[in-house]
């Protein structure tokens, strides 16, 4: 029942913009922290984003902090990843995911959308 489907992926030029966005359903939204994490091709998959579920708070992996902003709308079930003056070392998969404690449990799920294509290149 949980879904989680990104999209604006895409091919940009070096020093262009993109925006993301993951449209979430299936769970109560507005409950959970979301993430943005990529996996560059042949390597290993890093977080990018995150923000508390009320959208109060955000952290950034260091290398995309002042570029990236990640955002929420709870009454859109959406979380959304701007993207300025881009990278070819931004090129990966992006993902939304979010982490849900299981009961009686330290354990989580981990739930993530089917990943778009981020392709920065001249």
């Amino acid at each position: 029942q949980v879904q989680l489907v990104e999209s604006g992926g895409g091919l940009v030029q070096p020093g262009g913009s993109l925006r993301l966005s993951c449209a979430a359903s299936g769970f109560t939204f507005s409950n959970y922290a979301m993430n943005w994490y990529r996996q560059p091709p042949g390597k290993e998959r890093e977080l990018v984003a995150t923000i508390t579920a009320d959208g109060g708070n955000t952290n950034y992996l260091d290398s995309v902090k002042g570029r990236f902003t990640i955002s929420r709308d709870n009454a859109k079930n959406t979380v959304t990843l701007q993207m300025n003056s881009l990278k070819p070392e931004d090129t990966a998969v992006y993902y939304c995911n979010f982490k849900q404690r299981r009961i009686f449990s330290s354990a989580y799920n981990s739930w993530w959308g089917q990943g778009t294509q981020v392709t920065v290149s001249s």
